[in-house]
C-alpha cells in the first residue's frame, strides 16, 4: 500500500468554508516523559522530526462539519512557537490556513460506537493565501531565489 500513515492534504480539502484561529498557539505537554525536578513536564517531540511541538486550536467552518468535528487541534512542528496572522478584522477569530497539512486517520472508541476521527499535523500558519503568493515557504524572497 502506499500510504503508510500520514499522507499529505489541501488546507481547502480538509476546511473548504475556512478555518479560524480558536485560542492560543501553545507547546504541546509530553505526559509519557518523567516529571522534572519542579513536577512540571517537558515539551513533546515530534517522532518524525524531532522538532517540538505546539498545538493550535481551530474552529472549522464548515457548516456540514458534525458536533465533534467543529472545534480540533492541528500541531505543528517547528523550532519556535508559531506566531498566528495578525486579525485585521473587527471580529475575535482570525482566519488561518496551514501549509503542509498532513491527515492521519484514527479509531475514536470513546463514544457509544467507534467512529473514524483524523490527526492533523501541518509545517506551518498563515493568513488564508499567503502560502501560495510564497509558494509555501513564508518568504517572498526566497521564492523569488527559487
Amino acid at each position: 500500500m502506499a500510504i503508510q500513515k500520514r499522507f499529505p492534504v489541501q488546507h481547502s480539502d480538509v476546511f473548504p468554508a475556512g478555518a479560524w484561529l480558536g485560542g492560543p498557539i501553545e507547546a504541546v505537554t509530553d505526559f509519557n516523559a518523567p516529571a522534572r525536578p519542579d513536577g512540571s513536564r517537558p515539551q513533546q517531540l515530534d517522532k518524525d522530526t524531532g522538532l517540538p511541538l505546539w498545538s493550535v486550536p481551530i474552529f472549522d467552518a464548515d457548516a456540514e462539519a458534525g458536533k465533534k468535528d467543529k472545534a480540533i487541534t492541528v500541531k505543528i512542528a517547528a523550532t519556535h512557537q508559531p506566531v498566528p496572522p495578525t486579525n485585521d478584522t473587527p471580529f475575535p477569530f482570525t482566519a488561518v490556513e496551514f501549509v503542509g497539512l498532513t491527515a492521519l486517520p484514527w479509531v475514536d472508541d470513546s463514544g457509544n460506537r467507534p467512529r473514524i476521527a483524523w490527526s492533523f499535523k501541518a509545517d506551518g500558519i498563515t493568513a488564508p493565501g499567503a502560502s501560495r503568493k510564497t509558494n509555501g515557504t513564508g518568504s517572498p524572497a526566497a521564492d523569488k531565489a527559487a
